[in-house]
């Protein structure tokens, strides 16, 4: 059943207080993890690589299947101007008038992980809803982005032939992070090759903790090929998960990002409104100094 009128607007505006709520804000009216648990799906991939049009695709799979499903995607916010373009809904033309699907554009705002301000309370809050996935596009800055681990069950890269990021992304991280791997495009010139290099890289990655071999699919979001296989590899990942994962471990690990980013903010918030005069002196003394500003005196 489709997400009614009324929830749609309570969320929206939900989601709208958060999104550009202080520190102090955010903390004044955290949203705790509900008893249920939607399944969190991650998506992210250098620009270009077609995330947007795959997502759309994969969404519309799930809503033929009866599954509620929510979209967060995070654009970036420009260092210079401040704004942010929030296209996701008409890079997502095949899916966005769906009255099923609820879909959000998010500004980066001062993040620089791929992800956004108050990232974990916009989850949370989505989580409060009736959805039983939530798919949270990142940014796609770059492939060092593997923040969104913490925020995510099942992680997926998308990746392009020919992109020659395949190694730098092993050095970053990212490629060792993710579950499922995408190879979008896939009828372009040089996919096999991509293939075979990506192959080759998962080869020496051992199973996780829970046991999970990363996957390879090979799609084509423009004609809707390799989303069913996708579907399907993350229902299994997710029932691995169901099976073995230790859902204590998986809450402390999102507290723990959560208090990192609140914790960077705060500092971030306290060193912009400091008279420029008060950075001058001993490191040490302006250390203490902005540490004592965290938290308020009352």
């Amino acid at each position: 059943m489709a997400i009614s009128l009324a929830e749609r607007r309570q969320l929206s505006r939900a989601l709208s207080r958060v999104i550009d709520a202080s520190v102090e804000s955010s903390l004044g009216g955290l949203v705790e993890s509900s008893a249920r648990d939607a399944r969190r799906v991650g998506v992210t991939g250098s620009p270009g690589a077609g995330k947007s049009t795959l997502i759309s695709r994969y969404a519309k799979l799930r809503l033929d299947q009866g599954i509620q499903t929510g979209i967060l995607a995070i654009d970036p916010t420009s260092p210079i101007s401040g704004g942010s373009l929030l296209g996701d809904r008409i890079r997502m033309d095949t899916v966005a008038d769906d009255p099923r699907l609820f879909i959000r554009s998010i500004p980066s705002r001062s993040a620089n992980d791929g992800l956004c301000d108050n990232v974990s309370d916009l989850m949370s809050i989505m989580n409060g809803f009736s959805f039983n996935e939530i798919i949270l596009e990142t940014v796609g800055v770059g492939q060092a982005e593997y923040a969104v681990r913490e925020q995510v069950d099942t992680l997926v890269l998308v990746l392009i032939p020919g992109s020659g990021d395949a190694i730098q992304a092993m050095k970053a991280g990212i490629l060792e992070r993710a579950d499922i791997y995408v190879m979008n495009k896939a009828d372009l010139p040089g996919a096999e090759k991509s293939r075979a290099e990506i192959m080759s890289v998962l080869g020496y990655r051992q199973p996780d903790a829970n046991g999970w071999s990363p996957k390879l699919i090979m799609a084509s979001a423009e004609d809707g090929l390799g989303v069913d296989e996708l579907a399907m590899a993350i229902d299994e990942h997710q029932a691995v998960l169901a099976a073995k994962v230790d859902t204590d471990q998986v809450r402390r690990d999102r507290r723990a990002y959560h208090l990192r980013s609140l914790l960077a903010r705060r500092v971030d918030e306290i060193i912009q409104t400091m008279d420029a005069s008060s950075l001058d002196g001993p490191m040490n003394e302006v250390f203490v100094r902005i540490a004592n500003a965290i938290i308020p005196k009352k």
